[in-house]
């Protein structure tokens, strides 16, 4: 199934009213925001190619932050045919040439704060540097020199860049955050106490760090084909995973071979499992780990928009923008299990620095959950199946393991 955009990289000319150059140099000269390019030679996809599109996903396109100076940072490569725009890198002379068609052309170089706009020398605020295999120069420049809108989303942590249909959403972290860190950083296991309604709650959880270029994500099938079992070990194994957990709800009762899970399902930016008009809670994310959780409502708009790599419907929604918000009934949920019972959960929690938290609990209500999920950390979290299918797999071994095999898990490798 292929839903990739098309991106223009031809020559474009805009009508657009453009700020005389010398004009344009001395705004820049107090701005200090900056575009990061992955070094990785000249021959860069354009902004719209998928990850699968090489066999194996790309170096992820991040923004990055400066907290002392508030100075932002955006990949040159994604920016490769957004709105036009083509860049280029010489690593012998550790040079970024980024044009847009006949309307600007700029020249940057790593170390130097001297830079060329259409053949006329700038000073920039900040000189672009190197981090991480990647070169950065200030996105404020980018986004004047070459008209580029950036919108920022302070609750989704993300940067949509550009205008219309062909705008590239990445999401933003504090710089140093897409250093290798290595495995036992990038990924850490916790057994911790929370107490939630009157009750103490010992946990497992394991908090993975999106935007560490090593990590990876896939929704994985049991199997690899819809309708399988497979102990949550195995799935992890086959996969060379560091975690793994449980993931949709499925028939777990049924005597035939067919055990269909229920909820959609993505994994690779193929829809592998359809739930029509279903309103549960759904985890999603991209090729950069920009992850998200929205409405089963809004699965169709989003799945049509042609970045997302992965998804799995469980719910019901516990977190909010970092507050408990519990409506089971609203998200269709009429088993007693979910609407009042305790017991084995799984959760899945997104921090606001691009964390995932994996959990898994034993005897707490959805109420409860949503509770310790907060106090983890999680400002948006939903349940994922429990009970007997609860797992959480870690290094090798069962942190919390399940009472049966499962449908379908998110993995994690590093």
């Amino acid at each position: 199934m292929n839903r990739t955009r098309t991106t223009s990289t031809g020559t474009c000319t805009s009508n657009r009213t453009r700020t005389p150059l010398r004009t344009l140099a001395k705004r820049l000269l107090p701005l200090g925001l900056a575009l990061v390019c992955l070094i990785s030679g000249g021959n860069w996809p354009t902004a719209s190619t998928p990850a699968s599109a090489a066999g194996t996903a790309p170096a992820k396109n991040v923004v990055l932050l400066d907290p002392a100076s508030g100075h932002a940072f955006v990949p040159g490569r994604a920016l490769n045919g957004l709105d036009g725009i083509q860049v280029q890198w010489d690593a012998s002379r550790q040079q970024l040439t980024i044009a847009q068609g006949d309307t600007a052309a700029a020249i940057l170089r790593v170390g130097s704060a001297k830079a060329e706009v259409n053949g006329e020398p700038i000073t920039l605020a900040d000189a672009p540097f190197n981090e991480a295999g990647a070169a950065y120069v200030p996105l404020q420049f980018i986004s004047a020199t070459f008209q580029l809108p950036a919108e920022w989303d302070k609750s989704a942590g993300a940067v949509r860049l550009g205008q219309g249909d062909a705008r590239l959403t990445l999401p933003y972290a504090n710089r140093g955050a897409a250093s290798s860190a290595g495995v036992g950083k990038a990924i850490v296991s916790a057994r911790k106490t929370f107490k939630a309604g009157g009750r103490s709650f010992s946990v497992q959880m394991v908090t993975i760090s999106l935007m560490d270029p090593k990590v990876r994500l896939k929704v994985a099938l049991a199997g690899d084909t819809v309708g399988k079992v497979e102990e949550l070990s195995s799935l992890a194994k086959r996969h060379k995973a560091v975690v793994a957990v449980n993931g949709t709800f499925f028939n777990a009762y049924t005597d035939d071979a067919y055990k269909a899970p229920y909820g959609y399902i993505v994994s690779g930016g193929e829809l592998k499992m359809k739930a029509s008009g279903d309103k549960r809670a759904i985890f999603t994310y991209d090729s950069n780990l920009l992850a998200s959780l929205i409405p089963g409502a809004d699965f169709n708009d989003a799945f049509a928009a042609g970045t997302m790599e992965g998804a799995l419907q469980a719910g019901p929604r516990l977190v909010v923008n970092g507050k408990v918000a519990v409506d089971v009934k609203a998200e269709g949920f009429k088993d007693p299990k979910i609407l009042t019972g305790g017991g084995a959960r799984s959760a899945l929690g997104l921090t606001r620095d691009h964390k995932l938290i994996l959990l898994t609990s034993g005897g707490a209500t959805i109420p409860q959950l949503a509770e310790i999920m907060k106090q983890a950390g999680a400002y948006q979290e939903m349940n994922l199946d429990g009970g007997a299918s609860s797992g959480l797999y870690y290094n090798g071994k069962y942190l919390t393991q399940p009472g049966r095999k499962i449908s379908n898990a998110l993995v994690v490798t590093y």
